[in-house]
């Protein structure tokens, strides 16, 4: 159980460690650092409350993060062409909300039993175009040492998140394996597989939980 909530923690971290700002638009590298030190300090202040009521951490997390991860860009490369190009407005807006409800939900819970192990981001790289990628280590309560890798694309001159590989898990293709898994199975029903996404998150939190932790530095 604490490895499920170790892991499904890494992967949480990995994909929800953004905020958006009031000020001028801040560079991939200081959104990812500065707001990583935001998220955490949040949790730290809050979280006996968020620990009797997981939905008003759920929120929260939905107000801080939602902003700034492109869910539109997100949900379009997890349908694929394929898909996406089948699905109406109203089909796309409910996968978007089902997508970041299904990650609150199943990763918020292992959030909750982070305990300030340590996060280090990586210097800044090349942002001179519009996508670039920001690296960190998140450091497990056994001591294995974790590699992550954002992908950021600038849209209307701010930096969003569209994709994260954590230790080696490319994120967005396992998303986009499950998805057309899921449709395989209930017959191409669209409307069957959006509803039921927040299931086929815990089966890709489950694949996660399979791969091996690297070695406790």
């Amino acid at each position: 159980m604490i490895s499920t909530l170790r892991r499904g923690l890494l992967v949480m971290l990995a994909v929800f460690p953004l905020v958006s700002h009031a000020a001028a638009a801040p560079s991939a590298h200081e959104l990812v650092q500065d707001t990583t030190n935001r998220m955490l300090a949040d949790l730290a202040a809050n979280k006996e409350k968020y620990k009797k009521d997981p939905q008003d951490f759920y929120t929260a997390l939905d107000n801080i993060v939602g902003p700034v991860v492109d869910a539109e860009g997100i949900s379009k490369s997890i349908m694929t062409v394929k898909y996406s190009k089948k699905a109406t407005p109203a089909q796309m807006k409910t996968f978007e909300e089902n997508f970041k409800k299904g990650l609150f939900q199943f990763y918020g819970n292992a959030l909750l039993e982070y305990n300030n192990q340590g996060i280090t981001v990586e210097p800044a790289k090349d942002e001179s175009g519009d996508r670039t990628s920001v690296g960190m280590t998140v450091k497990g309560s056994s001591g294995a040492i974790y590699p992550v890798s954002y992908t950021l694309e600038k849209i209307n001159g701010e930096w969003k998140l569209r994709n994260v590989i954590i230790n080696g898990i490319n994120i967005g293709k396992l998303f986009r394996d499950q998805f057309a898994d899921a449709m395989q199975r209930n017959g191409n029903d669209l409307d069957k597989t959006i509803n039921g996404w927040a299931g086929e998150v815990a089966k890709a939190k489950e694949a996660t939980d399979k791969k091996p932790e690297p070695s406790a530095q």
